[in-house]
């Protein structure tokens, strides 16, 4: 299903991405070294619920995870890059913490990821793959607008992507939103340009490049949920919710 949101719908839509950056920034902010995932989990939920909104991941049961996840964010350390459970870790100095988030606030949902390195280490390995999919996303962004077509977003974010050195795994990437979480049009993080569904104003896409430094393999950890790179090397995830305009997309999630 593609939903597509009038107008008038905007502003809700605005609230909501408003919402989703907000508590990102300010779990960025208090996740330090010797922070609990599961202190970032409780801390999501009392920020979600005070703002009236919902999660869509509590009760989300898809058929690739040994659903429900039963938690508010996903929170994936180092080699895990998606869908990470929080479970009792503490953060230590230079872990690359990833912090994705999806909440429906008056009915319309929006859906952000951030990466960042965890105290004062700056491991360049982390610094560049952050960077990376920072630059993906953003060159995704410049490639949305009334006309354009999906591979024309997926080749923007897999050149920025390759051109880093990195492989580019296609399992898992962008999607539609609304009403609800994951919707169509699927947005793979590399494509061929002038292919795939015309963008239409009033459509909400989540756009989100991720990559694993040294290989494009994932292995699904024993919790059913988490998945990590292959060889164990370090990953990074980014994503912003975006409205295609009459001229344009418009960031919801921007900070």
């Amino acid at each position: 299903m593609i939903e597509i949101l009038d107008q008038t719908e905007l502003p809700r839509a605005r609230q909501a991405g408003a919402l989703v950056s907000g508590i990102l920034q300010n779990l960025k902010s208090r996740a330090t070294v010797g922070t609990n995932l599961l202190d970032i989990d409780r801390w999501a939920q009392a920020m979600i619920i005070d703002a009236g909104g919902e999660s869509c991941y509590v009760d989300y049961a898809p058929s690739f995870g040994r659903g429900p996840f039963g938690h508010y964010i996903c929170t994936s350390v180092n080699d895990a890059v998606l869908h990470g459970l929080p479970h009792d870790y503490a953060l230590a100095d230079g872990d690359l913490l990833s912090l994705d988030l999806a909440v429906s606030l008056d009915g319309v949902v929006t859906d952000s990821a951030i990466s960042f390195i965890v105290g004062e280490a700056r491991p360049a390995e982390s610094v560049a793959l952050i960077s990376a999919t920072e630059r993906a996303l953003s060159a995704g962004i410049a490639a949305a607008g009334p006309g354009a077509q999906i591979g024309d977003i997926s080749h923007a974010i897999g050149t920025v992507l390759g051109e880093a050195g990195y492989a580019v795994n296609t399992e898992f990437g962008g999607h539609g939103v609304g009403s609800t979480m994951h919707q169509d049009p699927h947005v793979p993080n590399t494509g061929r340009p002038g292919r795939g569904y015309k963008l239409r104003p009033g459509l909400l896409l989540a756009l989100e490049p991720w990559v694993m430094a040294d290989t494009a393999k994932l292995v699904t950890d024993a919790d059913g949920w988490t998945l990590r790179s292959a060889t164990g090397c370090r990953t990074a995830h980014s994503e912003h919710t975006i409205f295609i305009t009459d001229d344009g997309a418009e960031i919801l999630t921007k900070p």
